[in-house]
């Protein structure tokens, strides 16, 4: 190992720090407790809310679902390589609070030194993998509540497909309550995403009714003994001030993989982000996979709109 491996990973500094892939690589290969020492040295912000009270994530979870077009492109987010390059811009851009990740890319970036001064939110339910047989059986593949606490991250996000047709909805609805109350426990928020879903044709659809979603909220916001630490994650859809007048949760909305025109969501977003329950925007391939794929661009007007 050279002088330089050996300081970032982590003997004789504080907090270890890459600045290459093959840093990053190599130093998962030989000193895998260097991920310990970086989460435990990560500067952490003071509170979860920004003091204006609103919030601008990158969402990056998708890969673990095999969720990995964008845009159109099925091969979007093949190259991981890539897509970390993408997702440090976007960190890097003024205004953004911090990531949704599951733990192989939040690491990646904690390494690269891209989580200082961020909040982190862990991806917990990664089962129920795009296009499968299985795709509506959300359960607990990712960070479990312990490692979100050791981890110091700031809150966890759950899927929360709910199908009535299908008798192990109930057992993600139980697992839901059980990991929300622990996690509030904790003082960890629990940030859910909730959808009416259906099989149709073989294939799973999320209904984005505007009586479905409010329907959606209603079950998922009942989750947990306190919903003290929760907040909700939700699409936009039409007649949004009928489904925001469904809770009193802080709620911020996904971008999801719009087929429109990008100052077509956007306009969306803006309307939508005028809602009093609403806190901000949670938003990945949107953001990260444009389509001029200027990623810092797309980020600052996304950005604007929260704060």
């Amino acid at each position: 190992m050279s002088d330089t491996t050996l300081e970032l990973a982590g003997i004789g500094t504080t907090a270890p720090a890459c600045t290459t892939y093959a840093d990053v690589t190599e130093l998962r290969s030989r000193d895998p407790w260097a991920i310990r020492r970086a989460l435990d040295a990560r500067r952490r912000r003071p509170t979860f809310v920004p003091d204006d009270g609103r919030l601008m994530l990158v969402a990056a979870d998708h890969p673990a679902r095999g969720a990995l077009s964008a845009q159109g492109r099925p091969t979007a987010m093949h190259s991981r390589t890539e897509m970390l390059d993408r997702l440090r811009t976007a960190l890097g851009r003024p205004g953004v609070d911090g990531l949704l990740a599951t733990a192989d890319i939040a690491e990646d970036l904690l390494l690269l030194g891209a989580l200082e001064n961020k909040v982190v939110v862990a991806s917990m339910n990664r089962g129920g993998l795009a296009g499968s047989a299985f795709e509506l059986d959300d359960r607990m593949t990712g960070y479990d509540v312990a490692g979100v606490v050791e981890a110091r991250f700031e809150a966890a996000k759950m899927l929360n497909r709910i199908d009535f047709d299908d008798h192990g909805t109930v057992a993600m609805l139980e697992t839901a309550g059980r990991v929300i109350t622990e996690l509030a426990r904790a003082g960890v928020v629990a940030m859910l995403e909730p959808f009416l879903s259906r099989r149709v044709d073989g294939r799973v659809v999320n209904d984005l009714s505007p009586d479905a979603v409010i329907k959606s909220v209603h079950i998922a916001q009942g989750l947990g003994a306190t919903s003290a630490f929760t907040w909700l994650k939700l699409p936009v859809v039409a007649d949004m001030e009928r489904v925001m007048d469904a809770t009193t949760l802080p709620t911020l909305l996904l971008g999801g993989d719009p087929s429109g025109r990008p100052e077509e969501t956007y306009a969306t977003w803006r309307k939508a982000l005028a809602l009093p329950p609403v806190r901000g925007l949670v938003v990945g391939r949107t953001l990260l996979y444009p389509p001029d794929d200027d990623v810092a661009a797309a980020v600052d007007t996304a950005v604007a709109l929260v704060h």
